[in-house]
């Protein structure tokens, strides 16, 4: 990671909006705190996947879990959940599932003579989608607009999804049978991608005899509600991002669509959520600006899903992730004190 050093502290000009107040930082961090501390009592060894689960949230974006079976991608999605006092849905994916659903469906009363609509399994502010990837592209489509446009339509009737809306969604590798892979147009809906991993020994040990017994998660009780994470979420938004950070992260972007190894770069879209989260990360270390160490940090978890590596990638096993990180190696940091044009 290249060292910036405190030459990104930045020196608002009198036609930039206004910052968030810098004592809203402290206590953004110590809400942020205790969230984390429930999750990490659920899930043991694993502070960096907790982080990134913790910025998505802070950046309005949406988070995919992916690795093998029985790793705690589940248990994470509902320890984060559990630990805000708001409504959550689970929806478990199937192949037989289908789009009404998720998204829900008119029904005819015959006592009013008219059809009443019942909400499907997005209708909360914290939807678990377990194992996305077992149902049928038709069905994972009908989260499309959900999670862009936070509305649904149904018999042409929009519902708008109440702030905070926060899809966190598993699914196992495609290689595991019964898998379905995602479109591409929801991967690039998800803000970030995370793995879990296995864990080391110690946490593992750890895990028996803290799950030995009973599941953590009977336990958890919330450590905030989703008022207060709105009001972080609007914290986040005040985090100041100079002229030369947003020029990075277009570098960074667009040295995707330049690669030979990859046949689609990241999109607009993956620029702003990138930006977005480079907010968040910044704000839980009690910064209100954003440093270009903080956009280096998220380029593999927010970039590396939406692509797709070029056939001679694939022949050299090398993956988006290792793309991606080549990437930000050579990608040069710009001046931080040159004016924008």
């Amino acid at each position: 990671m290249v060292s910036t050093g405190p030459t990104f502290e930045p020196t608002r000009r009198p036609e930039e909006p206004r910052w968030a107040p810098a004592a809203d930082f402290p206590y953004l961090a110590q809400t942020a705190g205790r969230v984390r501390d429930a999750v990490q009592r659920v899930i043991e060894g694993k502070p960096d996947v907790v982080r990134t689960a913790l910025t998505v949230l802070l950046a309005e974006g949406h988070l995919l879990i992916e690795d093998v079976p029985g790793v705690g991608k589940t248990m994470l999605a509902k320890a984060l959940a559990r630990s805000i006092d708001c409504s959550v849905r689970r929806v478990q994916f199937t192949p037989d599932l289908l789009p009404s659903d998720v998204t829900g469906v008119s029904v005819y009363n015959q006592e009013t003579h008219d059809f009443e609509f019942r909400p499907g399994g997005i209708f909360a502010n914290i939807v678990v989608g377990d194992e996305i990837n077992r149902a049928s592209p038709k069905t994972q489509s009908a989260l499309l607009e959900c999670m862009e446009e936070r509305q649904v339509t149904v018999d042409g009737t929009t519902y708008h999804l109440e702030a905070p809306f926060m899809v966190i969604a598993t699914q196992n590798p495609i290689e595991m049978e019964g898998t379905y892979p995602l479109p591409e147009a929801q991967r690039d809906r998800f803000m970030a991608r995370v793995s879990m991993g296995y864990p080391s020994p110690q946490a593992e040990l750890e895990m028996l005899d803290a799950h030995g017994a009973a599941s953590p998660l009977d336990d958890l009780e919330p450590v905030t509600d989703a008022r207060e994470v709105a009001k972080l979420v609007d914290i986040v938004q005040g985090v100041y991002v100079s002229p030369a950070v947003k020029e990075y992260a277009i570098a960074l972007v667009t040295a995707t669509r330049n690669s030979p190894d990859l046949r689609l770069g990241a999109s607009p879209r993956a620029t702003l959520h990138l930006v977005r989260a480079a907010r968040a990360a910044a704000a839980l270390d009690d910064r209100e600006y954003v440093l270009p160490d903080d956009l280096q940090a998220l380029a593999v978890p927010v970039l590396a899903h939406r692509l797709l590596p070029a056939a001679e990638a694939q022949i050299a096993r090398r993956s988006a992730e290792q793309v991606v990180t080549d990437l930000v190696r050579t990608v040069p940091v710009p001046d931080p004190h040159r004016r924008s044009r």
